[in-house]
């Protein structure tokens, strides 16, 4: 669980290197692992030495020596064999670097750490083959790397069209991975991707059916309905306002054809009353004539 490092001037180290000279660019790296079993009960110490991304020897302490992996490492592993403060500090490392850093790990909670995933169902369209498509079930932020993945139809596991991404490393201590299922819909199939981890108690799931795309697009096209009535409406009451504003009449008084409105009566003063010529804004004022009195005849 830790990573090594190569001591720069030591002469015991001085077989370690390759006898031919390396190139311009190159990458020399040791790698150490420690392995337990039931807590502290079984460790396992492992070192491994890595030239150019190629493993070349290592030690483990349950073989007790250095062994070479590839020619190139064999003259570093006899070198290393050969000087007996060595072996006996990497047999020792199992207690003095693995045990004596158990608490410490466990602590840092490295050891026993679990995450739990998320998931997500999205759709895609696959060219491969006519009026098919694709689900991807996306499972991310997980921890451990172990897990397992199912795609249900209709309650039962489908195997066939299902492909699978490589677990990737997030770079946190977090892994992600892909799952598609490659099929042809059918009117009121549900799809669903179930993930067990040890991290869970139950396994989670996530779904994707036709009638909830459905009801999202009746949901949408309400919204979209209400969005447009709305500006119309308003625009409807501001004109109607505009009339009664420019008429100088009251709001409540209700049109008769155009251009033309019968309002309420309007007391005038020494016997007047008003009468519209027919368009608003004009009008005129005529006097009262009371009827004349009948005369009576002998």
């Amino acid at each position: 669980m830790g990573a090594g490092r190569i001591l720069g001037a030591g002469s015991r180290w001085a077989g370690a290197l390759p006898a031919r000279l390396p190139p311009e660019h190159f990458l020399y790296q040791a790698k150490c692992d420690c392995l337990f079993t039931n807590g502290t009960e079984r460790v396992r110490f492992l070192e491994r030495y890595i030239w150019d991304r190629q493993q070349i020897a290592h030690f483990d302490s349950d073989v007790g020596r250095f062994v070479a992996d590839t020619e190139l490492g064999r003259r570093s592993a006899e070198h290393w064999n050969g000087d007996q403060e060595i072996v006996a500090e990497k047999r020792a490392a199992a207690d003095t670097f693995c045990r004596y850093n158990y608490p410490v790990l466990q602590a840092g909670q490295v050891l026993g750490r679990t995450v739990p995933p998320k998931v997500k169902v999205s759709p895609t369209q696959s060219g491969s083959q006519p009026h098919s498509h694709q689900l991807v079930c996306s499972v991310t932020g997980f921890y451990p790397g172990g897990i397992e993945i199912k795609w249900l139809k209709n309650g039962q596991e489908q195997t066939a069209g299902v492909v699978s991404t490589e677990l990737l490393h997030n770079g946190d201590w977090t892994f992600q991975i892909l799952l598609m299922l490659e099929m042809s819909p059918r009117r009121g199939d549900v799809y669903t991707c179930q993930v067990e981890h040890v991290s869970l108690r139950d396994p989670i799931t996530a779904q994707s059916d036709s009638a909830r795309s459905k009801m999202l697009t009746g949901v949408g096209g309400f919204v979209l309905g209400l969005i447009f009535l709305a500006p119309g409406l308003l625009i409807y009451l501001k004109n109607k306002k505009g009339e009664w504003l420019r008429a100088g009449a009251d709001p409540r008084a209700a049109p008769r054809g155009r251009g033309s409105w019968v309002l309420p009566s309007i007391a005038w003063p020494c016997g007047c009353r008003a009468e519209s010529l027919g368009a608003p804004g004009a009008w005129q004022r005529k006097s009262l004539v009371p009827p004349a009195r009948p005369t009576a005849r002998g």
